[in-house]
């Protein structure tokens, strides 16, 4: 049986950090353990069960959270955790702030701390 080649992408470096503590545990690369917790979390989004089905009913808002057992919360976290870290990283929060009119205060790509304007213009602080 051959295999299809592996093809270049991008990983979270939080999750390329974890891959690699808990690889070495496993006598895994980075790679081989971010391929590892994919196969699985593949094989459980796959998997349509009652708990899968409660789960999904829990981030839909259709079921209180409080109805899932201890072992469903769990995978619900991790559902919401991966949601967030995703939103977080896809989500220009200083342009959104721009458009509500608010000065907000951020390392500029020289590493300055810098005032962004709602105008677009920017001041160093320091």
């Amino acid at each position: 049986m051959t295999t299809a080649p592996d093809r270049p992408t991008r990983v979270a470096a939080d999750l390329f950090e974890s891959a690699s503590v808990e690889g070495a545990r496993s006598s895994r690369s980075a790679k081989q353990q971010i391929d590892h917790w994919a196969r699985v979390g593949r094989a459980v989004s796959m998997t349509q069960t009652a708990a899968r089905r409660r789960v999904e009913a829990a981030l839909a808002g259709k079921l209180d959270e409080r109805e899932l057992s201890s072992e469903e919360r769990i995978v619900l976290d991790a559902e919401l955790d991966a949601a967030i870290s995703e939103k977080g990283r896809t989500t220009d929060f200083g342009a959104r702030l721009a458009k509500r009119g608010i000065t907000t205060v951020a390392l500029d790509d020289a590493g300055v701390l810098t005032r962004y304007h709602p105008d677009g213009e920017t001041s160093p602080l320091g």
